[in-house]
């Protein structure tokens, strides 16, 4: 294959990029195109490259950068199906999120900056997946971290948005310290920072401090992919535009610490602690974050704390030792998540408000945003994993590698050797796992009635609508406002992402092609797990359901009658807001209701563990700094200006004074001698 091809896929959104920052201000009608065709070209580019790669095929290229006194820096190519589905995944979420773009920020004046910064964002990613070399990927790796906290602040007049983007930043550097020590450690065990050298050094035992490399990469993973506990900065994060979370949540940022994992996975195999720890996080990373989902009332952190349980999910599958589960995984789910963030986006836009509770007291909402009301149940029902759209394939994937590895069968296609995966290992993922399809299943439902299908309000009762607080309903409400009116840039994209969506699972049926793609295996789920895991998730959308009842009846009974004029009464009823609408998360979490809506307190324990302790320090440090450093600085230059007036006050220029001074000085001197 020609090198040629490979390299113009991160290249072209990198020129894109610069271009757009060029062209953006002095020629704003640029912006748009420059946006958006070299990503495309990009996707293009990427499916191509696949599509010659083909099965079961591997091109690795490299050529030295530096000499560094010790490994070789190498500007590197390495790939194989696993790294051309992903990159073809990257290509299509990118520029499905720039064409959104257009429309959703087309009144924004700092477009032109966004769209370079998602384009650059784009490329760092392809470098990520298409690197053949460690400190090469670490380029692409950092480089995402910058583009997320400049992304996430776009809106950097609102205080949330500009505290989101610095703590997502500092959360995610916190991990790459170990991080970049774990990939120098690596590299000198293994002689090379390329890829390929290092999975041959773990294949013939060579590494000397696997378990330490495994625990400080998982560090940075845990940071990227938002796992516990590094994970609180991807909930905040949804300050930044909806796009932008959809392109995060999908395919960059949050993806690179499952790829690296999978990539690096022979290295991990050596070491049984690693992946015991591995499940561990993976487990309460799904169950935590499943159960804050259950309670939050914004949609789009309903959806953040989806995204970090999925990444539990695939975490999960690496700790049983099955790359290609996590992989197919990873890509059902940059599809259904892509398309979840986007439709809320059109949703949002016309609700004017993230509150779920706020969007069931909107009359005719899905009549409104019939585009985004449908693409939203088909990736609801993906994400919940029931046939037989593609979340439902993945999903099972990953509960039948941790049932191998749990009774001793871990599949690993020559990665490593099937016992290194521990069994304790296999049943914290797979009892975690079964747990969180029960609870996924529900939170999805919650969201789809609560949004969706709320019964409409009595006439008279104040309605929020987003430009009118509480304006009073009346039945014309209904009629009155027209079917959806986004523009189709934002409505052409949902019906993209719907069909792999719906379609991409099946694939993972046919041996000779997604199976073979992933070196081999199977997706095929277990007849066991997939009785079990749809089973879970049927169950859960029949405890939602029953929940949701249960809670609008009791609110129903609760609330007071209209008056004869149609108008509620001031007294007699609980606030609005408890009545309308009825929410079964209260009724399923109980007294967990409060700590998963605050995401059990994490913030507050980080906060009293390091930010008050950082602050005090700070404070300390301000206070020497003025109050003892800068005092004995300023009696410095205050005594050297003392000293100064009194030499002015002798220097007169009257040459009598200098004579009578000199000869006082002389006889003083004399009497002195003379005594």
């Amino acid at each position: 294959m020609n090198l040629a091809l490979p390299a113009l896929v991160p290249a072209l959104p990198a020129l894109g990029a610069v271009a757009t920052l060029a062209t953006g201000r002095r020629a704003p009608g640029f912006a748009r195109p420059l946006a958006i065709l070299p990503v495309a070209a990009s996707a293009v580019l990427a499916l191509v490259v696949a599509l010659q790669l083909g099965t079961g095929q591997v091109l690795d290229a490299a050529t030295r950068l530096t000499p560094t006194g010790g490994p070789d820096i190498s500007l590197a190519v390495h790939l194989d199906g696993f790294s051309s589905l992903i990159s073809v995944l990257v290509g299509l979420v990118a520029t499905c999120v720039q064409v959104y773009s257009t429309a959703y920020l087309k009144d924004d004046p700092r477009y032109p900056s966004y769209a370079a910064l998602v384009s650059l964002f784009t490329a760092a990613m392809f470098l990520v997946v298409y690197s053949g070399d460690l400190i090469v990927l670490l380029v692409g790796w950092e480089l995402m971290g910058i583009c997320s906290y400049f992304l996430i602040g776009h809106h950097w007049e609102s205080a949330d948005a500009r505290s989101a983007s610095l703590k997502a930043f500092l959360v995610t550097k916190l991990g790459d310290v170990p991080f970049l020590f774990g990939l120098f450690l690596l590299g000198a065990d293994a002689g090379s920072f390329r890829i390929t050298d290092v999975l041959a050094a773990a294949g013939e035992g060579r590494l000397g401090h696997p378990t330490l490399i495994a625990l400080l990469l998982l560090a940075g993973v845990a940071g990227k992919s938002a796992q516990f506990p590094l994970h609180t900065w991807l909930p905040d994060a949804m300050a930044g535009p909806t796009p932008v979370s959809a392109l995060i949540h999908a395919a960059t940022m949050v993806a690179a610490g499952i790829y690296l994992v999978a990539r690096l996975l022979p290295v991990f195999l050596l070491s049984g602690a690693a992946l015991v720890v591995l499940a561990v996080m993976a487990a309460i990373t799904m169950i935590g974050s499943a159960l804050c989902a259950l309670a939050q009332d914004d949609l789009k952190r309903v959806l953040a704390y989806s995204t970090v349980g999925q990444l539990g999910y695939m975490a999960g599958a690496l700790a049983s030792g099955d790359r290609e589960a996590s992989v197919f995984h990873l890509l059902t789910h940059g599809a259904f998540k892509a398309l979840l963030f986007l439709a809320a986006g059109v949703v949002i836009h016309a609700a004017h408000t993230n509150s779920i509770s706020a969007m069931a007291r909107i009359p005719g909402l899905r009549r409104r945003v019939p585009d985004a009301y449908w693409t939203t149940g088909i990736a609801l029902v993906a994400l919940i994993g029931l046939p037989p759209f593609s979340g439902f394939f993945s999903k099972e994937a990953v509960l039948t590698a941790a049932e191998h590895a749990a009774t001793g069968e871990a599949i690993t296609n020559g990665l490593g050797p099937a016992s290194a995966v521990p069994a304790a290992a296999g049943w914290i993922v797979l009892v975690s796992a079964c747990l969180t399809a029960l609870l996924t299943a529900a939170y999805a439902t919650r969201l789809w009635l609560v949004a969706f299908h709320s019964p409409a309000p009595a006439a008279g009762t104040p309605v929020r609508t987003g430009a009118e607080p509480d304006a009073p309903y009346s039945p014309e409400i209904d009629e009155a406002d027209p079917a959806s009116a986004e523009p189709a840039a934002m409505r052409w994209p949902l019906w993209v992402l719907a069909v792999p969506t719906m379609g991409f699972g099946v694939v993972g049926l046919r041996s000779d092609w997604l199976p073979a793609l992933l070196d081999g295996g199977s997706l095929r789920p277990s007849p066991v797990t997939a009785v079990i895991g749809t089973g879970l998730a049927v169950a859960g959308v029949l405890i939602a359901y029953a929940a949701w009842r249960s809670a609008g009846a009791r609110l129903a009974a609760s609330r007071p009658s209209p008056a004869p004029g149609g108008t509620v009464p001031e007294q007699g009823g609980p606030p609005l807001v408890e009545q309308f609408p009825a929410d079964p998360g209260r009724t399923l979490l109980g007294p967990l209701f409060g700590p998963a809506r605050h995401g059990f307190g994490v913030d507050r324990l980080y906060s009293a563990l390091f930010v008050r302790p950082v602050g005090a320090a700070a404070r300390l440090v301000r206070f020497l700094d003025r109050e003892v450093v800068e005092t004995y600085v300023r009696g410095g230059g205050s005594g050297a200006e003392l000293l100064g007036r009194a030499v002015r006050f002798a220097q007169s220029g009257n040459a009598q004074t200098y004579l009578s001074a000199l000869l006082a000085a002389v006889v003083l001197l004399a009497v002195l001698v003379a005594v």
